[in-house]
């Protein structure tokens, strides 16, 4: 009698366990989606700061083209595409913003200074969003690679988490000296 006692002692511990791991792999799916639109929200505000600027002709017409074709490019790339995108929008910047000159130039410019913030802010984020984002998908991807993950289908029908790999760095005419880009 005893020996059924503790195996259904060992059953329960076990399904709590399961059920833990479950829960703990949802909070962590969740975190990725929240962590997704956070990113998005940055991308996309970057974009839109980008492409004001392109249009605002502050910039000589070659740089504003490049500029707005690369910001265009990035608020309308579709998914499978958008790294990409992303990712030739920080080239972009940085071939416009190459010279320290373009930024005394902009900042000199009426609203210049203001747009030159609102861009610095902008480009700076990206690169933390994109980092947390990445954070949760290691840490999702960790629990979703167990055995008992595996066998007892724990993660349901949610796809597995793809980090999201892009070319983030600022322009160095726009971070500060001493400050980490």
């Amino acid at each position: 009698m005893t020996t059924w006692i503790w195996a259904a002692v060992a059953v329960v511990l076990f399904a709590v366990y399961l059920s833990w791991m479950a829960g703990r792999l949802d909070r962590l799916h969740a975190r990725i989606d929240a962590a997704r639109a956070a990113l998005d929200a940055q991308l996309l505000r970057r974009a839109s700061v980008a492409q004001e600027l392109a249009t605002s002709s502050l910039f000589d017409p070659a740089a504003s083209l490049v500029l707005y074709e690369a910001s265009h490019a990035a608020r309308q790339a579709d998914e499978e595409h958008r790294e990409v995108a992303e990712s030739e929008l920080s080239q972009a910047l940085r071939a416009v913003f190459a010279e320290p000159e373009q930024v005394e130039v902009l900042r000199a410019a009426p609203g210049g200074d203001e747009a030159l913030r609102d861009l610095t802010a902008a480009v700076r984020r990206v690169p933390m969003a994109r980092r947390f984002h990445n954070d949760a998908v290691r840490a999702a991807r960790a629990v979703r690679v167990h055995r008992l993950v595996r066998y007892f289908r724990l993660a349901g029908r949610a796809p597995f988490p793809l980090a999201f790999e892009m070319d983030d760095e600022a322009p160095a005419a726009l971070v500060p000296q001493g400050a980490p880009a």
